[in-house]
């Protein structure tokens, strides 16, 4: 990977480069507006539906983009990746188009859709106890043995840069539109997406402020961007945000977040419900608490955008159906 003016891991060109990748691909996800939307925050928002990207999260992309840099020679071990369910089914998805066998060490307690459709993908799927158990550890010691590569869920730079074209998609449209985002919010958990995001965004329209989201009590980006150290988060318990329960920032994300992202907001469990039920009744689109938590944040008002054009990245539509329903009612 190439170096910025800023000497960070992940550049604008990685990510150019990424999306011709992922070009025959990756769907490209539409800009989308809500009348709805804009009246009940008083200020124009765009959203990024990633919830229509393959796989029905953002995570295809930065798989796909990572899976494709492995040499042929070394592509017969296969791959060993460890999600809770996301960064799984891009995994499975891009290992099935490039014919190569996918291992996937998912939590126990991980939503039985999203262990089904990583399955319906021809992965094979090794669960843990998340309270007991290091994923990392298991999924090393399979890549070890099978002679199979690590592929992390974010802390890589062909991940960053692959999960960087949706930022790259934004800017694009944006310029169409003949408009300039003054805030971009993308939900964090290792910070891979909200990284390539910055990335992108910032050669564009560097006055514009990133922002990460998070459910509220794992809140490890908020509190590591304060502080300007990597800190993890102090909860031991769970969120609806099954996605977003990273304990601690990535070393390779921060070193990037830590320098383009302004801050990070963060939403409670019951607001990102509400936003959910919002996105399902007045936007019709199915989207996952975790992949909600920024528009949560934005409904919540726990940012200011008064005045200011705002996009929100929803980075996936994978949720267990009981859970959805009580959500939406």
């Amino acid at each position: 990977m190439t170096e910025t003016a800023l000497d960070l891991p992940v550049a604008p060109a990685d990510v150019d480069a990424a999306a011709r990748v992922l070009a025959p691909f990756a769907m490209r996800t539409p800009l989308l507006s809500s009348p709805a939307l804009d009246e009940r925050v008083g200020t124009r928002v765009f959203l990024k539906p990633e919830m229509l990207q393959r796989t029905g999260s953002f995570k295809f992309r930065g798989a796909f983009n990572k899976m494709s840099s492995i040499p042929q020679s070394a592509r017969g071990g296969g791959v060993v990746a460890f999600s809770s369910g996301n960064h799984a089914q891009g995994v499975a998805a891009a290992a099935k188009i490039l014919n190569m066998p996918a291992t996937i060490v998912m939590p126990a307690d991980a939503p039985l859709s999203k262990r089904e459709r990583t399955k319906a993908y021809g992965a094979e799927v090794v669960l843990y106890d998340r309270d007991r158990e290091d994923r990392e550890a298991i999924a090393r010691d399979i890549a070890g043995r099978r002679g199979a590569t690590l592929v992390r869920p974010y802390d890589d730079p062909f991940v960053i840069a692959g999960q960087g074209t949706v930022g790259r998609e934004i800017c694009e449209d944006m310029a169409a539109l003949g408009l300039a985002p003054d805030i971009v919010v993308a939900p964090a958990s290792g910070g891979g997406l909200v990284a390539g995001v910055a990335t992108a965004v910032k050669a564009r329209y560097p006055q514009a402020l990133l922002m990460s989201a998070e459910p509220e009590a794992f809140d490890d980006h908020a509190r590591s961007l304060r502080s300007g150290k990597r800190e993890a988060h102090a909860s031991k318990g769970r969120t609806i945000c099954d996605a977003l329960m990273a304990s601690i920032p990535g070393e390779l994300t921060f070193s990037i977040n830590s320098r383009l992202l302004a801050k990070g907001v963060t939403a409670s469990d019951e607001e990102v419900g509400t936003a959910v039920g919002f996105a399902f009744r007045e936007l019709k689109l199915v989207v996952e608490p975790g992949g909600a938590v920024g528009l949560a944040a934005l409904l919540a008002g726990h940012f200011d955008a008064r005045g200011k054009i705002v996009v929100i990245v929803l980075s996936g539509g994978n949720v267990d159906a009981d859970l959805y329903a009580r959500l939406i009612n």
